[in-house]
């Protein structure tokens, strides 16, 4: 695609800079890798139920946000920063940093929980790398293709033990040893930044508009070998079910959460429903529906947005797009009556 001229900056929530939502401000928090400790997550649970809506909402980049907020953050940053959520207020948003999440767990070639340490680490010490796009997407994969398939900007997959491909866009390119795969992330990002224009992601630029989307895996589910991941309706955890986890955990761009070992007594808090959607209706006020309220009553891999932003949606989703009167399923109209009543496409 061309590089687009874009009129308004890039408003990507964070903590310090939230956004102003119909039910209160919302605010993102980034988790590097998805990597999350049990201590954190009884400091999120604690602010979702004083301070939010009682619930914590796991997104697309395997970061959690909280709604329902005051306008005043004032307290959610004190303890956040207490539990070293927000280590580096200069480069908050562009902390988005993608990893294989089971990595070091099960499968894999390469163990990238160090490197993900190291990725943030080497960014947060740059400051002019704190003016890329809170869109902009880094991804270290194990050797398995789940994260590589995320559309993240630059990305490092390993190939085998000693090295991996830099991929840009998705496209793949030179060869790079596991110690050097840090540097030549944080390269890429910065060369990004000499040349992006009004871009705000890598596949903006004119030499990567041909680039295809590569296959993405299954996502993992389930009870596994070392591992167990929950899959929760919409990806939204009550206060007291983040508090039942009770370890460290990672939170998956699937919006789901791998907790160590095999859990099968967490498994009730799995749903089995392949549906997603946006938050819809009351909680936006661009919404023209309450997609969840319908989304529960459909069956089958589809995304319901409340409109054309379609927040969340995953690539290989239906799209089912609100409209008056009813929803555009992959672009042909269907009453409301009728969509619900039949249950699936």
């Amino acid at each position: 695609m061309p590089n687009p001229v874009r009129a308004r900056p890039d408003a990507c929530p964070g903590v310090f800079a939230t956004h102003d939502a119909t039910d209160g401000a919302l605010a993102r928090v980034r988790l590097p890798g998805g990597r999350v400790t049990a201590a954190q997550l009884g400091v999120l649970a604690g602010c979702a139920e004083d301070l939010g809506d009682g619930s914590v909402h796991l997104t697309s980049r395997g970061n959690v946000q909280l709604r329902g907020l005051a306008r005043d953050t004032g307290e959610l940053v004190g303890r956040l920063s207490d539990a070293g959520l927000l280590p580096a207020p200069s480069h908050e948003r562009v902390r988005n940093y993608l990893a294989s999440p089971l990595s070091g767990l099960t499968g894999g070639l390469v163990d990238v929980r160090p490197l993900v340490t190291g990725l943030d680490a080497a960014v947060c010490a740059r400051p002019e790398l704190a003016g890329l796009p809170g869109r902009f997407l880094f991804a270290l994969d194990d050797g398995r293709g789940d994260v590589a398939a995320e559309e993240p900007d630059v990305c490092w997959q390993a190939v085998d033990e000693s090295a991996g491909v830099l991929r840009l866009a998705g496209r793949a390119g030179r060869r790079v040893p596991v110690a050097e795969a840090v540097e030549a992330l944080v390269g890429e990002a910065a060369r990004f930044l000499e040349v992006r224009g009004t871009a705000w992601r890598m596949r903006e630029l004119p030499e990567f508009a041909e680039v295809p989307p590569m296959r993405r895996p299954e996502p993992p589910k389930g009870v596994l070998d070392g591992a167990t991941v929950l899959t929760p309706l919409f990806g939204v955890l009550t206060a007291a079910e983040l508090r039942s986890l009770e370890t460290d955990v990672v939170v998956t761009p699937w919006r789901s959460v791998v907790v160590p070992g095999r859990r099968p007594d967490l498994l009730a808090l799995s749903s089995d429903s392949e549906v997603s959607a946006c938050v819809g209706l009351p909680g936006c006020a661009k919404s023209r529906a309450d997609v969840r309220a319908d989304a529960q009553r459909f069956t089958g891999r589809a995304h319901f947005s409340g409109c054309e932003r379609r927040c969340g949606r995953p690539r290989d989703a239906a799209d089912v797009l609100a409209v008056e009167g009813g929803y555009l399923v992959e672009g042909a109209f269907v009453p409301v009556d009728v969509l619900l009543e039949k249950g699936s496409l």
